[in-house]
């Protein structure tokens, strides 16, 4: 089964960090995100990355391929990130890296993967964010249902910390904890190939016409994670991911 990752996005709220390089390349623990979602998804197996490049997009294939003379869609195996990988071990990970342009929305990224996705069941994430969920539990659940998609619906954190009071007595204080009683796309996607019919062109967002009207057909399923799950769109994020693997506290790390 294929694995997409959109890649090819500004990051324009890491400035600074995403000035020379797109947010995939931006590290965590000396390694990019990008390496941490792959990782991920090669734990349970998945091997078959399609990744849409965008924004820099050649500092990506530089990585994954070593080498500049990548073209902008080539199936290769990913000798770039073999001696990055823990221990020294071989991958037989393939990847395809697709230049969907510099501008397209997320819903004309996916709409230009199609190609390279086969007439099969696939996953889709975003490349700014980590997790530990149960990938085998994800796509059980979307062939259980036998809709088009299935999202990752997840707990977001607070804006601000959480004061528990007595009175005028502060009994606990939480640092933006999640908020139980909301959920919010995680992304982690399972989808049918039926839903490219619902994606315009370059200028449709992903997050907007597509899922609201996969919602109206009764086409979109929430499959619930209450574990670990982090963004990574500010530098305040950024940081607090790199704190976490440099305390050996990395939840997303489902690899050894």
């Amino acid at each position: 089964m294929h694995v997409a990752i959109l890649a090819g996005g500004f990051g324009l709220r890491l400035a600074g960090e995403t000035e020379e390089k797109p947010k995939a390349m931006v590290e965590i623990g000396g390694r990019p995100i990008l390496w941490h979602i792959m990782m991920h998804y090669g734990h349970y197996g998945f091997k078959q990355f399609v990744i849409a490049l965008g924004y820099k997009g050649q500092v990506i294939s530089d990585y994954v391929v070593g080498d500049n003379s990548m073209t902008s869609t080539r199936t290769t195996v990913l000798a770039g990130v073999n001696a990055r990988m823990p221990r020294g071990r071989k991958s037989d990970w393939t990847v395809q890296l697709v230049d969907t342009g510099p501008l397209a929305q997320t819903g004309g990224r996916i709409r230009r993967l199609a190609p390279y996705l086969s007439s099969e069941t696939f996953m889709l994430t975003y490349c700014d964010g980590v997790s530990d969920v149960n990938l085998d539990d994800l796509l059980a659940f979307h062939r259980s249902h036998g809709k088009l998609a299935t999202l990752t619906a997840v707990h977001p954190s607070a804006r601000f910390g959480h004061l528990e009071l007595d009175g005028d007595q502060v009994v606990t204080f939480a640092e933006k904890p999640p908020i139980r009683d909301q959920w919010i796309n995680g992304g982690f996607f399972v989808l049918e190939p039926g839903v490219f019919d619902y994606i315009e062109g370059d200028h449709t967002q992903w997050e907007r016409e597509p899922l609201d009207c996969l919602a109206k057909d009764q086409q979109l399923m929430a499959f619930r994670h209450t574990s670990f799950w982090q963004c990574m769109d500010t530098l305040y994020e950024k940081q607090q991911l790199e704190a976490m693997w440099k305390q050996g506290n990395a939840p997303w790390k489902t690899w050894e």
